[in-house]
């Protein structure tokens, strides 16, 4: 594996592989990497002859300061991880070279970020489309491989890409969990021990939710999901949504296979969320 720092020199690396039309996949990553990332640089693996997988925790989307200065960086062990399971290049810029100057560019995305996390991060969304843009011109990708963890995010790309007419396949990978259910997610890694022992709750509660389907009203299982997480010690529901899969948009009623349930938590200084398919 090539760890690389610099766009031009990635797309130097690349040019043979577009020149042979050799597959590229490409994952991108703001690193502490996890089993959820390996999962996806091991489809992408299975999927594409090249595999180039960026680390970069991007400025622009945090819309708080303090999340931005603890998200974890756990580069040397990161990098291990990718040479581990296939990864070609590892590309690690820094700050300045993902960002010359100010990206003053506004994505316009419908509907699609004025719900759930946009209302709560406004211009999140439009700081991940700035930096998956340039990476996707650096990487120029045949495939791009995305968890569904971050549902908004990936229905948020998937507009971005026919926007911009990216000639790249946006693909969807399963959340993946931990044995007790948490989905996994590098913010895990802050939470404290006692704190670990009660965030499963949010996964079990999602999970008994889908049962309710039909047993009472939309609003009513909305209510009955944030009084069950925030009955658990230490949890605090930000919002819990259920919406229209496509559109993103809340839902009034229910419809077979067409709506997802969406939750953000507080675990103290630690946020989390998760989604299930109703």
């Amino acid at each position: 594996m090539e760890v690389i720092e610099t766009k031009e020199a990635l797309t130097q690396a690349l040019q043979s592989c577009r020149d042979s039309r050799i597959s590229i996949g490409f994952v991108p990553t703001m690193g502490a990497l996890h089993p959820g990332h390996i999962s996806l640089v091991e489809q992408c693996r299975k999927e594409n002859s090249m595999v180039v997988v960026s680390i970069f925790v991007n400025p622009t989307q945090f819309n708080d300061q303090s999340d931005l200065a603890n998200y974890p960086r756990t580069l040397e062990e990161d990098l291990y991880k990718l040479s581990s399971v296939g990864c070609n290049y590892a590309f690690a810029p820094s700050v300045k070279e993902m960002y010359p100057e100010e990206d003053t560019r506004k994505f316009d995305f419908g509907m699609l970020d004025k719900v759930m996390e946009g209302v709560h991060r406004p211009g999140h969304f439009n700081g991940v489309a700035q930096i998956v843009s340039r990476l996707f011109d650096a990487v120029q990708p045949d495939k791009a491989y995305f968890g569904e963890k971050d549902f908004q995010q990936l229905a948020i790309i998937r507009r971005m890409v026919a926007m911009m007419n990216y000639p790249v396949q946006i693909v969807g990978c399963s959340i993946v969990r931990e044995a007790d259910g948490l989905a996994m997610s590098s913010r895990n890694m802050r939470l404290t021990p006692e704190q670990r022992q009660n965030v499963p709750a949010i996964a079990h509660t999602l999970l008994a939710c889908k049962e309710k389907i039909g047993c009472m009203s939309l609003d009513e299982l909305k209510n009955w999901v944030v009084d069950r997480i925030n009955n658990t010690p230490g949890l605090q529901t930000e919002y819990f949504d259920i919406v229209d899969r496509d559109s993103l948009q809340p839902a009034s009623e229910y419809k077979e296979n067409a709506l997802q349930g969406c939750i953000a938590v507080h675990v103290g200084t630690v946020r989390l969320i998760d989604n299930i398919r109703l």
